[in-house]
């Protein structure tokens, strides 16, 4: 047995099933509604079929094969990464203007939006140290709390890079908010939430959170949401489809509990962030720097 597997996809009123490797490469795929199969590599086809008529039953009919059709039978398997990176329907994504310094959120540093605002509307460099002096709190505490996360995230996130990840911070999004982080690569694509509760207890459902029992805070919802956001925008640049998870990291708690040992939204700590470091099998390499090259530019971002 090659460990094939059956993966569904459905997009823009298709609805198929594809066999794949391991590695993401794609030998067959079966259309649903016709039971028609379309064979990609012809030495997994008996393989490819009895596991699709486990799903499908009986009935299937082969359709051409392309490799046959083009007489290259010798030729290498084609790579396809499978439903998490089909072919973009349209062919052809959404140009975008040459990138300027300006217009490159590669150059923005963890936290820099958080910064940008606090050094905007903030307190004075005189206003904060009296408050320290003075032991005074400040409206502005929990912002740089926040600042301090996202910044030690970013460097959890930074040690990743010799694995094939690229990462950006603090990407401005059209309704005004942003994107924490956002790691690219052959895992597939990851935006990342930072919430700061220095020596908190926290409890996180797959929508809600809890901080010190109190009320629900949609945590879990926002980054769903987030994703989602992700996706429908690397969607317009790419050639492919883009896989996004949601994910929270939270900082400086005292402890955090799962209420499933993984929900739909990945939750960590952030010494835990490199447990993402080892994915793979979602984009190639090729695919990683198309999807970060479209990233990287700040335009596509405030495109509403």
């Amino acid at each position: 047995m090659s460990d094939l597997t059956v993966n569904p996809w459905k997009r823009h009123g298709k609805d198929r099933l594809y066999v794949n490797l391991p590695d993401g490469t794609s030998v067959a795929w079966a259309d649903r509604a016709t039971k028609t199969v379309t064979i990609k590599v012809r030495q997994y086809q008996d393989e490819a079929l009895a596991l699709l008529r486990r799903h499908l039953g009986d009935g299937l009919t082969v359709g051409s094969s392309p490799s046959r059709a083009h007489g290259a039978d010798s030729a290498p398997p084609p790579r396809h990464p499978g439903p998490s990176a089909t072919s973009h329907p349209a062919g052809r994504p959404a140009p975008l203007p040459p990138l300027s310094p300006s217009e490159d959120l590669a150059r923005n540093r963890p936290g820099a939006r958080l910064l940008g605002t606090i050094a905007e509307r903030g307190p004075s460099t005189a206003q904060r140290l009296r408050a320290k002096l003075l032991r005074q709190p400040s409206e502005w505490d929990n912002w740089y709390a926040g600042l301090a996360g996202e910044r030690r995230v970013g460097r959890e996130l930074e040690r990743l890079s010799p694995l094939g990840w690229r990462i950006l911070h603090g990407i401005e999004k059209s309704n005004g908010g942003d994107i924490d982080h956002l790691l690219i690569g052959p895992g597939g694509v990851f935006s990342i939430n930072t919430k700061t509760h220095q020596g908190a207890s926290v409890w996180v459902g797959d929508a809600m959170a809890k901080i010190n029992g109190g009320p629900p805070q949609p945590y879990g919802a926002a980054s769903k949401a987030e994703a989602d956001y992700v996706r429908k925008v690397l969607g317009r640049y790419c050639a492919f489809d883009v896989p996004v998870e949601p994910v929270l990291v939270f900082v400086g708690v005292a402890s955090l509990h799962r209420a499933s040992a993984q929900g739909a939204v990945r939750v960590y700590q952030e010494r835990e962030v490199a447990a993402l470091g080892p994915l793979t099998g979602k984009l190639t390499p090729e695919q990683v720097e198309s999807v970060y090259a479209a990233a990287r530019h700040r335009r596509a971002w405030l495109r509403t």
